[in-house]
């Protein structure tokens, strides 16, 4: 193993959750670290149904599922008006045959 090019291990760092304050110490190569959700904030260990909204990503996958239930709706008539017009123009090999 080679000498001098590991980080510094802090047995003591200090973890600070941004959403609900908790903070606790655990070992990392950084002596402070802040996280977003924690273990007494996370959905899954504290057993609640909530979304975590960090920085209005909730909102926008939301917006997007509507502009896409949108799209799908306006795209079904496009496709449904696309078939009714090739219905109405295509005509039958009989028929071309009797116009020749």
């Amino acid at each position: 193993m080679k000498q001098n090019i590991h980080p510094q291990f802090y047995t003591d760092a200090a973890v600070h959750c941004t959403s609900c304050g908790n903070r606790f110490t655990t070992g990392s190569t950084k002596q402070s670290i802040s996280v977003e959700v924690c273990y007494k904030c996370h959905p899954f260990f504290t057993g609640e149904h909530r979304f975590l909204d960090v920085r209005g990503r909730v909102d926008t996958f939301q917006k997007k599922q509507e502009v896409a239930k949108k799209y799908k709706a306006v795209l079904a008539t496009k496709k449904h008006d696309k078939k009714q017009k090739e219905e109405r123009d295509s005509k039958s090999l009989k028929d071309l045959l009797n116009e020749a």
